[in-house]
C-alpha cells in the first residue's frame, strides 16, 4: 500500500506539472496583456506593471518564476485587484464554494442510490418508470437551465425560495437542487442497473433461503457489490460538479470561486487563472486518488500491490 501511494503521489505531481505548463503557456499565447484594456494609464505606467508581473521577461524566464512561486505556495498579487492576493481570494472563495460542492455531492450520492434502490426493487413497475424518467430528465437538462427553471417557478412564480446570495439554509437549496439534479440521475441509473445485475447473483438466492429480510438483504448483502461501478464514477462526477459551480455561482450571486475564476478570463487576470486552475485540480486529482483507495474498502478482492519481480 506504501509503495502504491508513493506511486501514486508521483504521477500525481507530474500531472499537476503538466496542468500548470499547459495552462500558463496557452493562456498567454493569448495575443496583447492584462493592460491593454487600460485607456487611462500611460505608456510608462503600463511598463512598470509588466516589469513588476514580470510580463516583460521572455515566457520561459515568466515560466520558471512561477514555478519557484507555486513551491512556496504563493499564487502571486491580482492584477486587476491589486490590493488583494490570489492566495486571499481562495481564502474567502473557497469555503463556500466548498460547502455547495459538498451539500451538492451527498445529496446527489444519497438520493441517487435511494432512487436506484428503490427502482431495481420495483423493476418494470410504476415506481421503476417513474424513478428513470426523472434520471432522464435530469441528465438531459444542464444545471444552468434547470438553474433558470427552479428560479422562475420556486422564486419568482410560487415565492418560496430566495433567488440569490448565499446568506442562509433557504439560499442553498437552489444551487444545490440545480447541480444536484445531473449527478443524482447518473447515480441512480447507475445503481439500479447494478442492483439487477447484483440480486440475481447466487449468494443473494442464498440469503433469501435462508430467510432474511429483505432490509438485511439489500443493505448488507447487495448494495456493497452494487455500489463499486458507483464509487467508480464518483471522481469524474466531483470534477462536473466543481466545475459547475462556476456558472451556478454566477447565476445565483454565490461569492465562491466561481466568481473569481470568470471575473479573471473576461480580465485577463493571469495570477488568479493559474490559481483558480492548481487549486481546482489538486482538489479534483485528489479526490480521483481517494476513489481509488475506496475501492480496497468496498471490497476486499481488489489489493493494491507490487506486481512480482518489481
Amino acid at each position: 500500500m506504501l509503495h502504491y501511494i508513493l506511486k501514486r503521489l508521483g504521477s500525481m505531481a507530474v500531472t499537476l506539472l503538466v496542468i500548470i505548463t499547459l495552462t500558463f503557456f496557452l493562456m498567454h499565447s493569448i495575443p496583447g496583456s492584462p493592460f491593454n484594456e487600460e485607456r487611462t494609464t500611460s505608456e510608462a505606467v503600463q511598463k512598470n506593471l509588466e516589469s513588476f508581473y514580470h510580463l516583460d521577461e521572455p515566457l520561459y524566464v515568466q515560466y520558471f518564476i512561477y514555478l519557484k512561486s507555486v513551491a512556496t505556495f504563493d499564487f502571486g498579487p491580482s492584477i486587476k485587484k491589486s490590493s488583494q492576493t490570489v492566495n486571499e481570494m481562495l481564502g474567502r472563495g473557497f469555503p463556500v464554494s466548498f460547502e455547495l460542492g459538498m451539500i451538492t455531492l451527498i445529496v446527489a450520492i444519497f438520493s441517487g442510490i435511494l432512487l436506484g434502490i428503490i427502482a431495481a426493487l420495483r423493476h418494470n413497475g410504476l415506481i421503476d418508470y417513474l424513478a428513470m424518467t426523472v434520471a432522464v430528465v435530469g441528465i438531459s437538462v444542464p444545471n444552468f437551465v434547470m438553474a433558470t427553471l427552479l428560479i422562475q417557478q420556486l422564486a419568482v412564480t410560487w415565492e418560496i425560495l430566495p433567488v440569490a446570495t448565499w446568506t442562509s439554509p433557504k439560499h442553498m437549496i437552489l444551487p444545490t437542487l440545480a447541480l444536484a439534479t445531473g449527478p443524482m440521475a447518473i447515480i441512480a441509473r447507475l445503481t439500479r442497473s447494478s442492483m439487477l445485475e447484483v440480486l440475481t447473483q447466487d449468494y443473494i438466492r442464498t440469503a433469501k433461503a435462508k430467510g432474511l429480510s429483505p432490509v438485511k438483504i439489500v443493505f448488507k448483502h447487495a448494495l456493497k457489490n452494487a455500489l463499486l461501478p458507483v464509487v467508480t464514477i464518483l471522481g469524474s462526477l466531483a470534477a462536473s460538479i466543481l466545475t459547475g459551480t462556476f456558472v451556478i455561482e454566477k447565476i445565483f450571486a454565490i461569492p465562491g470561486m466561481g466568481k473569481y475564476f470568470v471575473e479573471s478570463i473576461n480580465q485577463r487576470d493571469y495570477p488568479v487563472i493559474m490559481g483558480t486552475t492548481i487549486f481546482y485540480s489538486t482538489v479534483l486529482i485528489m479526490m480521483l486518488f481517494l476513489v481509488d483507495l475506496a475501492y480496497g474498502i468496498l471490497d476486499p478482492r481488489i489489493k493494491l500491490h507490487k506486481k512480482e519481480g518489481k
